[in-house]
């Protein structure tokens, strides 16, 4: 076997380098003393002293152009294997991402947890097999900056969630992450951000929508799943007459859990919220109702959608809406988790200031718009529509809005010894659950 051309080539550098210089032991140093054949005039001291500074330097730029002759030959033996990794700089981007939570337990991911599957634990190991992060980060998510817009509760999709990290950028970077993840879920868009971008915190608003049979809004005296009802216009204008009472700022402390009325956190600016005109699917009518806010708190659009379907129904009066925002405890009945979606999270402010400055891209998703339409007609839409024919569950949620006492309150809340949690007891932030 041959001796390889890259390492024949670092040797004739290491010669041409060294020369044929061989340092000589003089006999003194050995302590031999010359024999007489070959005896030769001592040097002088000024002589000797000269040629060791001679031999001294020998060796020492011997050794330096050793040295630098060795790492050649390491960078040569790493590269017959193929050419060196080359090390690339993280840089921090968003991904907007779309998915179909059915059989997931929301969103964030529980470290350690391996009972309860989430959409992060797909993504992170996506991320991880295709070289994106190191294996490190994806046990620890803070080494990569990760933060995503909103906690998705169990079941719950999305069209328009977007997350923040640092990366690697390498090349095909979708393509490559995306072949590491199921169907339904995907990455279809990247976009560069500034390094302290956090999608949580520069998240000035989120839109959800809520999907669901409008058998949901007939009268409690009809049968509970009527697939042949059809949503009368005089129906959906009370319905949003009902809906539009929720905008402006309220305290939503009835809609959520662990919330005190007198905590701050419990106070939502609702942008808007409107139910849009009816649609079929499978032989079934559906309909959309779409709500924008600053933020939301767990169930809270879900207890949202609930009371209102029970006030169209018949179970609860019109005025229990208003109460639900006092500091009694009302009892609100939270609409299942299957026809909620993420759709769009919004990021004005951040564009206004930095979306033109030449360097960064507004964060717009206008590209992106045919492909988030395309993945809800493909996974969102369908899921909610067969689910809601096998399991049933908007059914069966209305058949216990009976049980609920809408004109009750909790007297514990009203009580003077009552524990009205902290702000930072049980608080969420801005952090949302739905």
């Amino acid at each position: 076997m041959g001796v390889p051309s890259q390492w024949a080539a670092a040797a004739g550098a290491l010669r041409r380098a060294c020369g044929l210089w061989t340092p000589v032991l003089g006999s003194r140093l050995l302590g031999v003393t010359p024999m007489a054949g070959n005896a030769k005039a001592p040097a002088s001291v000024g002589a000797r002293q000269e040629q060791d500074k001679k031999a001294r330097c020998g060796w020492q730029g011997g050794a330096r152009i050793w040295e630098e002759s060795e790492q050649q030959m390491k960078k040569l033996r790493a590269s017959s294997g193929g050419e060196p990794r080359r090390k690339l700089p993280k840089r921090k981007i968003v991904l907007l991402m779309a998915y179909s939570g059915k059989g997931y337990h929301g969103m964030q991911r529980n470290v350690g947890s391996s009972q309860f599957k989430t959409i992060e634990d797909d993504l992170v190991s996506a991320l991880v097999r295709s070289g994106c992060i190191p294996e490190n980060h994806g046990e620890d998510m803070r080494k990569m900056s990760f933060q995503r817009c909103a906690r998705t509760d169990k079941g719950v999709s999305a069209a328009g969630q977007v997350v923040s990290l640092k990366v690697w950028l390498i090349d095909d970077i979708l393509a490559k992450i995306n072949s590491h993840l199921p169907s339904h879920i995907r990455i279809l868009g990247l976009k560069r951000v500034t390094g302290g971008f956090n999608s949580k915190n520069r998240c000035d608003a989120r839109t959800y929508f809520y999907m669901l049979p409008t058998f949901a809004f007939a009268h409690k005296d009809r049968d509970v799943q009527d697939e042949t009802y059809r949503l009368s216009a005089e129906t959906l204008r009370r319905v949003n007459r009902l809906l539009g009472c929720y905008k402006g700022t309220h305290n939503f402390h009835n809609f959520t859990s662990q919330k005190g009325p007198r905590e701050p956190s419990a106070q939502r600016y609702i942008l808007d919220m409107y139910c849009e005109e009816p649609f079929e699917r499978d032989g079934m009518e559906f309909a959309v109702i779409k709500v924008k806010g600053q933020s939301f708190m767990t169930h809270q659009i879900r207890k949202m959608v609930g009371l209102v379907v029970a006030i169209v129904k018949g179970y609860a009066p019109e005025g229990v809406l208003e109460r639900s925002w006092g500091d009694a405890k009302v009892d609100v009945p939270k609409a299942p988790g299957l026809g909620l979606v993420l759709e769009r999270v919004h990021f004005e402010k951040y564009n206004r200031r930095f979306g033109n400055d030449g360097l960064h891209e507004p964060l717009d998703w206008a590209r992106e718009e045919a492909e988030v339409a395309a993945f809800k007609e493909q996974h969102i839409y369908p899921t909610i529509v067969s689910t809601e024919r096998q399991e049933r569950s908007m059914a069966q949620w209305l058949s216990t809005l009976p049980v609920h006492d809408f004109s009750a309150t909790a007297q514990a809340a009203a009580s003077p010894g009552a524990k009205v949690p902290s702000p930072q007891e049980g608080s969420e932030g801005d952090g949302d659950s739905d």
